[in-house]
């Protein structure tokens, strides 16, 4: 638990002045009275496992922590609250002397609640007395030492308070606000790896385990976005994950039999579906939020079910302090597993004293955790801080971050597996959610091409229209021998008027993920301008990926037309255009299309056409299912209906079920009410604030805009 870092000590006597650390003492402390305030005497005196302890011990070893390594040797005539405490409360600390077995804490009735907050009372006004009269940089140290063990102990009360409670039959409810936050789509961030420095540096507090800082070399590799959600820990489920042994460790198998894993701890299946036990109770299992709770055994087992693996702690480091805009849920959510032993850093060494007992004598059989979670003391983690368990336990708040080596996907992402997992999720989800990108077989191309001749549709003639215009424009901006990236390309109707008005682009490479389409388009270049290289991808451009062979030393310039961006939340658009930033690179240029925000008849119009050619386009992705999946979807069971959200600004595509029945996907049924709702796509439409505000946040910076006239759409131009 303690550092070894010298340098730290004497920053800290530089900038923790007394006031400053009698401030923060003051606010840690009073931080631990308040996690305890919903607790009863009786809720802080039991434990529900040798792994846990009371709150009421916990309350009393953090004090115990000031009492033993500052106070008593280091205030003038200071004595000690009760002679008993230090053998109760110590934890793990040899050298300072004989303790209360951790298993039996429980039977610690005696001292009372009342006198473990009448100790820390008497520790804190001697506390007071201490760091009022000037401190050594030693003293700081430690004072900064102890608040950042207090901290490790808020965090896990309540752990130990919610695993309590879920052994009651009543599932008492500890209360609200640490619930984990959903995250937007999954995207893969590509990492380069190389040569990086790992662990803490010499300038700030850090726990001895975080160091030395040390280099080590790192493949190129890919880590998710977010955390592996309970919807796909869902589908892992009723793929039998907890039944075949064929993704599992030995050991964690050998669990699996001997305890009955079925699921995450605190989960329960009931008539309803699945629930789960947290801090405020028995709810609902949220299929958008992070899967937690989980042991090592199971995370591993998922990756290998899922055909990608655990990143390691350096690569988890790396990620997150290189890239940390790129990611969700690195420490608010939960602990995430690595594949990484919690071993010493080439060079480690405990601090020296009894403070160095506490993290380098468990290095051995545990495995580290990366990041932070929900109940993490607000500031208290950060890049470099190593978390470990033992590859069984799971009462923790732990999670999930999926990685892959850098050119994994095409080997590892079976497209129709793909298909059938997002299917089964999104039809798991409340409210029933699709991703639009599914609609893009060949049919649906062919029918998305039709309504961009309808009448009613205007977003592609208008933006065709204002292209047309200020092509010239654009083309003067774009380098000899550039490469042309285009993000969903469909038929690169579009791509044509770029072509032909920047003849010295030298490359084209279309990015699809509907191989049909992107292939048919890709001939019809290749026939038409024999002098381009056309390279196309077939893949899910938003989950990112390296840049295609063709842009090697090329100069890059992305285009993405169509408003596509509208497709995604503003915060899933920020991700989008971040992970463009990152593709094309310094010095590169993007070309984005967006629709802006008209008159609500206008908008309705144009997505529910009078020939019903976009009802036919929304229900393929029913006809999709139906052929891919063998699913039983009635076509004539389900209206389509698209609607104007003027409070989030979109347009929004359904299919609403005309009855009350089942539908049966892959094996599985889903059960639909009455005009209940699949929602297919939103489509948002921007202010010209909007979208600037969202590139700049992503990383690029506005060179040009064009809005065509009414009904109004824009075209703008980025530079990296």
């Amino acid at each position: 638990m303690a550092t070894t870092n010298e340098a730290y000590a004497a920053t800290a006597q530089d900038a923790a002045t007394g006031q400053r650390l009698i401030d923060r003492y003051r606010a840690v402390r009073a931080h631990s009275l308040g996690r305890a305030a919903p607790l009863s005497a009786e809720d802080a005196q039991a434990q529900s496992m040798p792994d846990a302890s009371p709150a009421k011990w916990h309350l009393a070893h953090v004090t115990w922590f000031f009492e033993t390594f500052l106070l008593s040797p280091g205030l003038s005539g200071y004595e000690a609250f009760d002679p008993d405490f230090g053998f109760l409360f110590n934890s793990y600390y040899e050298a300072v002397g004989p303790r209360h077995p951790r298993p039996a804490r429980g039977l610690i009735t005696r001292p009372g609640l009342e006198r473990v907050l009448a100790y820390r009372a008497h520790v804190d006004a001697a506390m007071e007395r201490l760091l009022s009269g000037g401190n050594s940089a030693e003293t700081a140290f430690l004072v900064e030492l102890g608040l950042a063990h207090e901290e490790q102990h808020q965090e896990l009360m309540l752990m130990d308070v919610q695993h309590l409670f879920a052994q009651s039959a009543i599932k008492p409810t500890y209360g609200p606000g640490f619930e984990p936050k959903a995250a937007g789509a999954l995207e893969w961030v590509d990492l380069d790896g190389g040569r990086v420095a790992i662990g803490a540096t010499p300038d700030r507090f850090a726990f001895d385990n975080e160091g030395p800082r040390h280099e080590t070399l790192l493949a190129p590799y890919r880590l998710a976005s977010r955390l592996v959600t309970n919807g796909e820990w869902i589908a892992f489920i009723d793929a039998g994950g907890y039944e075949r042994a064929e993704f599992w460790l030995a050991d964690g198998w050998a669990r699996v039999r001997d305890e009955s894993w079925c699921a995450p701890l605190y989960w329960q299946r009931g008539a309803d579906g699945w629930s789960v036990f947290g801090l405020n109770g028995l709810q609902p299992v949220d299929p958008d939020a992070p899967a937690m709770h989980v042991s090592y055994y199971e995370a591993d087992a998922y990756a290998t079910w899922a055909g990608k693996r655990l990143p390691t702690e350096a690569e988890w480091e790396h990620a997150a302090a290189s890239r940390p805009e790129a990611f969700d849920q690195l420490y608010d959510a939960a602990w995430q597993w690595t594949a990484s032993a919690y071993l010493g850093y080439p060079g480690f060494a405990p601090a020296k004293g009894a403070v160095g007992e506490y993290n380098g004598k468990f290095m051995m059989g545990q495995m580290t955790l990366r990041g932070g979670a929900s109940i993490t003391p607000a500031c208290h983690s950060r890049a470099t801080y190593r978390n470990f368990f033992y590859p069984h336990q799971r009462w923790m708040f732990s999670s999930v971050r999926l990685a892959q080596d850098a050119g994994a996907q095409s080997q590892t992402d079976d497209p129709a597996e793909a298909f059938r997992r997002d299917v089964w999720q999104g039809l798991a989800r409340t409210p029933k959610a699709m991703a639009p990108k599914w609609f893009y077989d060949a049919k649906g191309s062919a029918l998305f091409e039709a309504i961009t001749e309808l009448q009613e549709y205007y977003p592609t003639r208008t933006e065709t229209a204002l292209l047309t215009r200020i092509a010239p424009e654009i083309a003067a901006r774009i380098p000899p021998d550039a490469v042309l990236i285009e993000y969903g390309s469909g038929a690169s109707a579009k791509t044509r008027l770029l072509l032909d008005a920047a003849p010295q682009l030298a490359a084209y490479a279309p990015i699809d993920i509907s191989v049909s389409a992107l292939e048919g388009a890709a001939a019809s270049i290749r026939r038409d301008y024999p002098k381009l290289v056309v390279e196309p991808l077939a893949r899910d451009f938003t989950v990112g990926g390296p840049p295609p062979a063709v842009a090697a030393a090329r100069p890059r310039v992305g285009f993405f037309p169509g408003s596509t961006i509208g497709n995604f939340d503003p915060e899933e658009g920020v991700r989008l255009l971040a992970e463009a930033r990152a593709l094309i690179g310094d010095g590169g240029l993007f070309i984005l299309g967006a629709d802006l925000v008209k008159e609500p008849a206008v908008l309705t119009a144009a997505y529910d056409d009078a020939a019903g050619v976009t009802a036919a386009f929304n229900k393929n992705l029913l006809v999709r299912i139906n052929r891919e999946l063998g699913a039983d979807f009635d076509l004539a069971a389900f209206d389509h209906k698209a609607v104007w959200n003027a409070v989030d600004s979109r347009i929004e595509m359904h299919l609403v079920s005309r009855a009350r029945q089942s539908v049966h996907v892959a094996g599985r049924a889903f059960e639909f009410d009455a005009s209940e709702s699949l929602h297919t796509e939103n489509s948002y439409k921007f202010t010209v604030e909007d979208v600037t505000g969202m590139a700049r946040r992503a990383g690029w910076r506005l060179l040009e805009r064009w809005i065509a006239p009414p009904p109004a759409f824009a075209v703008f131009l980025f530079g990296a």
